[in-house]
């Protein structure tokens, strides 16, 4: 049996679902289902059952698994030891970073990644923060920064500091808002980020603890968007509670004094490829920039 087919049986095992393991291992679909077939002819037991709901794993399929995983780990033990016998770290890695560059430290961690590891490019990518969580979890992006407080056992989150959102309105609003209750600021229109971001996660879950729906919804991708949007009348919205008031000293918006939402920064990479020297790298970094962060074990 070969190495690459002992990850696809771990891929298929925790998706359950064949194109998306495949999507993960960066392989097509026919050449996984392949894979899976060749595997289970050699030990000549059935490791899944295959139906319209996905692949779920058989009794054998169950015991089978932790063995692959220990083959699998140990063959990545081999490939970090032998990494790290090399000395310098190097490669490309897809960082995913959110819409402000100065509230998550961007600037301080590229001058420490160019200063400790000259040799490692950090590739960034723009993403929403939900969108990023996902990336991270299926191996679209080695490592992510994110708002908000999902969880999954593949994925090893690194709290970096806490935070919070204020509703805010156009300042010429300020009357209308002063001393409303919540149904009274829901009727009112609002800004909102798209379904998969965090952001509009907190709204989310804001309206349905009060029952009510946002009347009117505008929808815009990118924070500077929203607040350039607040500030030309259109609505309401969410902002990091830092800017909404900053902006409000300047006259910008006014802030609702109704409710104050906590969330928080955290930076993210794959929990089975901690000790790789390329992550192991941007923890370092991390580190570096944000040393009371908790480093993640690997799993």
């Amino acid at each position: 049996m070969e190495l690459y087919q002992l990850r696809g049986f771990a891929a298929v095992a925790e998706l359950e679902h064949l194109t998306r393991a495949a999507d993960k291992l960066h392989v097509s679909q026919p050449a996984l289902s392949a894979q899976i077939k060749a595997l289970e002819d050699e030990l000549g037991v059935p490791l899944f059952e295959r139906g319209a709901g996905g692949m779920h794993l058989t009794p054998a399929g169950k015991r089978l698994l932790p063995e692959a995983q220990a083959v699998i780990a140990a063959a990545k033990t081999l490939r970090n030891t032998a990494a790290s016998l090399k000395g310098a770290v190097s490669g490309e890695v897809k960082v995913g970073t959110l819409a402000d560059p100065d509230f998550v430290r961007l600037p301080a961690l590229l001058a420490a990644a160019v200063e400790r590891y000259p040799t490692l490019e950090i590739q960034l990518r723009h993403e929403m923060s939900g969108d990023a969580f996902d990336k991270v979890r299926n191996g679209t992006l080695d490592a992510s920064f994110y708002y908000g407080s999902r969880t999954h056992p593949s994925v090893a989150s690194i709290a970096l500091r806490g935070f919070a959102y204020r509703i805010v309105a156009p300042a010429a609003w300020a009357d209308r808002i002063a001393g409303a209750n919540f149904h009274d600021i829901a009727v009112l229109p609002w800004i909102m980020t798209p379904p998969t971001s965090s952001h509009r996660a907190l709204a989310r879950d804001l309206f349905d603890q009060h029952g009510v729906e946002p009347a009117t919804v505008v929808e815009a991708d990118h924070e500077v968007v929203i607040r350039s949007l607040v500030v030309g009348g259109l609505g309401l919205a969410l902002m990091r509670e830092d800017v909404a008031a900053a902006m409000a000293e300047a006259g910008d918006v006014a802030i609702w004094d109704g409710t104050r939402l906590t969330t928080t920064l955290q930076f993210l990479v794959p929990r089975e490829r901690i000790g790789e020297p390329a992550i192991q790298a941007l923890l370092d970094i991390v580190h570096d920039v944000w040393p009371q962060a908790a480093m993640p074990r690997a799993a």
